[in-house]
């Protein structure tokens, strides 16, 4: 019998931690249709979810990378 997951992902965003920080970025806003908020937080749910501690570093860093964009949009 399975266990049932309590996080259930969304969308595909094309991460993977073995591509540079550039072409990850790209990949998952390309797949988010540009929208910096969006794609910081399904790499930050990817980030909180994880048991890899390389896949959380880089997903952490990614989503705070997306995030940091986002807020110079807005002021």
């Amino acid at each position: 019998m399975a266990k049932e997951r309590w996080f259930a992902a969304g969308e595909k965003t094309g991460w993977r931690k073995k591509d540079s920080a550039e072409k990850r970025r790209r990949t998952v806003l390309r797949n988010r249709h540009g929208d910096k908020l969006a794609a910081g937080r399904a790499l930050l749910a990817l980030s909180n979810v994880t048991k890899d501690k390389e896949t959380h570093k880089k997903a952490r860093a990614d989503a705070d990378y997306f995030f940091r964009q986002y807020r110079k949009t807005k002021r």
